[in-house]
């Protein structure tokens, strides 16, 4: 694989002998050797085990629940019910739409109904199987399409079973073109299938409030949620993140959050849960299932005259991230291309489907797979190359997206494409090993019907929150002497969750303060809130607070120097441990001029403020930033037999500035990872409201012997408005890998 095209500056890295070589992680070594502690390795001493029944109905209404034979298992300390909930029994993303514990309906199968709490995890289940729940069942509502539009089905929620409805418009709705393609587009649902299943450990505290130990994305969410649901202030609900193995979108939702509380709080004794496989798939949301028709016109000369689109989200039981899912996918629904014509309508529906929310690229991978099919039909139509037809309608900073937004930092889709065709293609032998064929060793083939194919794929995506949120993040800098060494401590809240953000805090340290020796505190609950872990936004967000309180830090430590030389601070600097001037070079070491002083100041960093649109989809700036990636796709098709084998995946992305060049390749090279099996494998399939594949026997994702090679350019265009000119990176490549219509 290539690496990245490297500007002349990089952060530093902490490594002697060169800018840009890249550190081990602080977690690496434990991870590779199978010593981390992932929240589910959590143990306390007199722990229970907590447990959860869930409804084996997608839709039904909750006649009673006795829980007396579940109570009188020996080892059994509590059962608890929707009437524990001593706070009000609702939680949400957006809306406080969900029960902790179902209460009188129950919306999809394998909603939670009940909690159990016992002294080994066996006998909890074995008590679950003893809860009496009185069902009566009533019909699903499933086809999200049919919701929008038929008021007569059964309102599964007080003000409909709409969560979103969406218009953008732009220029003349009834615009007409010299050449038309259309197509219907589905994308099933996804699963995160992160490895480590949802888990975490509540500890009663002698306040009467409860400390909570978890894998999670937004430690703050979760505790204003919790704490709501328990009845508690803020302040008695800490929450100090552990081990995560994986995320995804996928741990933005409460799972076991408020249920493990409520057990520790109801029986005063630490509580730990640990979901399996299967109960995995039914306790956190999964990617949207879309429906989406397009019709796109243009000239006969391959300009883009006008899109119109209707898009059909299913949420499922809840709304979750539902209203930023159809936010993100009616703003990009066009694509990375200049449309002076768009009418794009959208709608979030509820249904008795599994709920559905935040994963990898969301609001923008369902668009991408039908706009980017429309623009291979158009080239077929028009009879161009499709990469060229793709260049000819690239967006270019400067241009505006359907909301009106005109994009003030570089837009280098074009550059990506032009960079992408200029990849070498893979020579094709005419004596191929039958290992190389579609199918593999099984032998199915000997290549009679074996044809390749070549598809391009460019995406954009919104970075950071959008349409009016107060997206930011907090950092506290500690700078102080220890062991006769300066050494600087970061603390946020910031979740990492794989994606290497301990790392890139490290960095900036280092590059901030000139200083070795950086240690990042455990994040929790006990320093401002950070966001969460998603929206490609921490390095941005996070990274711009660190950077903030640095800067703040460095401050006072050059006000000092200057104080102790009589010198002014604008001509101090700090590297290397030392305090250097621009005349006089090293004026003194870092550790005499901090002596026993410790500096450490709090600091929160804010991005450009986004606005919401109006009833058209209007906002001139609806989102704080855009990323671009661009994928080459080279897939053997078995045509008589319908295998397939993808030989190559070539990515060119802008990622305005490598602060990690070696982790960057390692976001693309996963981010494809999860496109691939979005586009050759995974899906959840549900039937009548029920998940026929829960579990990593039948729901197949792929594995390194799936991932074909890649050749990766990484390119740098520096956006003015962010720190360091970063441009989100994780989310893209998920996009624009994800397979089109052949």
């Amino acid at each position: 694989m290539s690496g990245p095209t490297r500007s002349p500056q990089h952060l530093d890295t902490g490594i002697t002998g060169g800018v840009g070589e890249s550190p081990i992680r602080p977690d690496g070594t434990l991870k590779v050797r199978g010593e981390y502690a992932y929240s589910s390795d959590l143990w306390a001493e007199d722990m229970l085990w907590g447990a959860t029944l869930r409804s084996p109905h997608p839709h039904a209404r909750i006649r009673s629940v006795h829980i007396g034979p579940a109570l009188r298992v020996p080892g059994v300390h509590a059962v608890l019910t929707a009437e524990d909930v001593p706070g009000p029994n609702r939680y949400g993303l957006k809306e406080q739409d969900q029960p902790v514990l179902a209460e009188d309906v129950v919306r999809y199968k394998g909603e939670a109904v009940a909690l159990v709490a016992a002294d080994h995890p066996e006998t909890a289940r074995r008590a679950l199987e003893r809860i009496e729940v009185d069902y009566e069942v009533l019909d699903p509502v499933l086809d999200a399409e049919l919701v929008a539009h038929d008021d007569s089905l059964p309102k599964l929620h007080e003000h409909g079973n709409v969560v979103r409805h969406q218009v953008i418009r732009k220029g003349d709705p009834a615009a007409t073109a010299e050449v038309v393609v259309s197509g219907v587009y589905t994308v099933g649902m996804q699963d995160q299938a992160f490895l480590g299943p949802e888990s975490g450990l509540a500890m009663p505290a002698e306040d009467g409030g409860v400390d909570l130990y978890l894998a999670t994305q937004d430690l703050h969410s979760d505790r204003k949620q919790t704490a709501a649901a328990l009845d508690l202030p803020e302040e008695k609900v800490r929450m100090t993140l552990s081990g995560v193995g994986g995320a995804f979108g996928g741990r933005e939702d409460l799972s076991i959050q408020v249920h493990v509380c409520l057990l520790a709080l109801h029986t005063g004794k630490p509580v730990k849960m640990v979901y399996n496989r299967e109960e995995s798939f039914h306790g956190h949301v999964h990617r949207h299932p879309a429906k989406m028709y397009y019709e796109h016109g243009a000239t006969r000369d391959g300009t883009l005259v006008y899109v119109k689109a209707r898009q059909y989200f299913d949420g499922g039981a809840y709304a979750s991230k539902t209203p930023v899912v159809v936010g993100n996918a009616s703003t990009l629904g066009v694509g990375p291309y200049r449309v002076p014509n768009v009418d794009i309508e959208s709608w979030g529906l509820y249904t008795n489907n599994p709920p559905c929310g935040a994963m990898r690229g969301l609001g923008a991978v369902q668009p991408t797979f039908a706009y980017e099919s429309q623009m291979d039909r158009l080239a077929e139509e028009l009879g161009v190359d499709p990469a060229d037809l793709r260049i000819r309608n690239a967006i270019a900073q400067g241009d505006q997206i359907p909301t009106g937004q005109r994009l003030d930092y570089p837009a280098p889709v074009a550059e990506l494409l032009q960079r992408l065709k200029t990849i070498p293609l893979p020579e094709r032998s005419q004596h191929r090993d039958i290992r190389d064929l579609p199918g593999g060793v099984s032998n199915t083939t000997h290549g009679e019907g074996v044809v390749r194919g070549i598809g391009y794929g460019v995406t954009i995506k919104n970075i950071c929150y959008s349409e009016g949120a107060d997206d930011y993040s907090t950092a506290r800098v500690r700078l102080a002497v220890v062991g006769g060494e300066p050494l600087a401590e970061v603390h946020t809240a910031a979740a990492e969750v794989g994606q290497g953000l301990v790392t890139v805090q490290q960095q900036i340290a280092r590059t901030e303060l000139g200083v070795e020796r950086v240690v990042i505190h455990p994040n929790d609950t006990s320093v401002g809130a950070a966001g969460s872990s998603s929206a490609s936004r921490q390095t941005y967000v996070t990274g711009g607070a660190v950077q903030t309180s640095c800067a703040a830090v460095r401050g006072l430590v050059l006000q000092r120097a200057a104080e102790q030389h009589g010198l002014e601070p604008g001509s101090l600097s700090l590297a290397g441990g030392k305090v250097v001037s621009e005349r006089a070079g090293v004026l003194a070491d870092l550790a005499d001029v901090l002596g026993d002083e410790v500096i450490e100041l709090t600091r929160e960093y804010h991005h450009r403020p986004t606005l919401p649109m109006d009833a058209d989809g209007v906002s001139e700036l609806v989102q704080v930033q855009h990323a671009f990636s661009a994928h080459r796709a080279i897939v053997d098709v078995d045509t008589e037999l319908g295998l397939v084998k993808v030989v190559r995946l070539d990515c060119v992305q802008d990622v305005g500035k490598a602060v990690h060049p070696e982790a960057i390749i390692g976001q693309v090279q996963g981010g494809s990872a999860q496109g691939l099996g979005l586009a050759v494998m995974e899906e959840v399939q549900v039937s009548g409201g029920e998940m026929r594949n829960a579990s990593f026997t039948d729901y197949l994702i792929p594995t390194i012997l799936d991932m074909p090679p890649m050749e990766i350019d990484i390119i740098e265009r520096g956006d003015p408005h962010a720190p360091y000119g970063v441009r989100g990176v994780g989310e893209p490549p998920t996009i624009s890998t994800t397979a089109r219509e052949v």
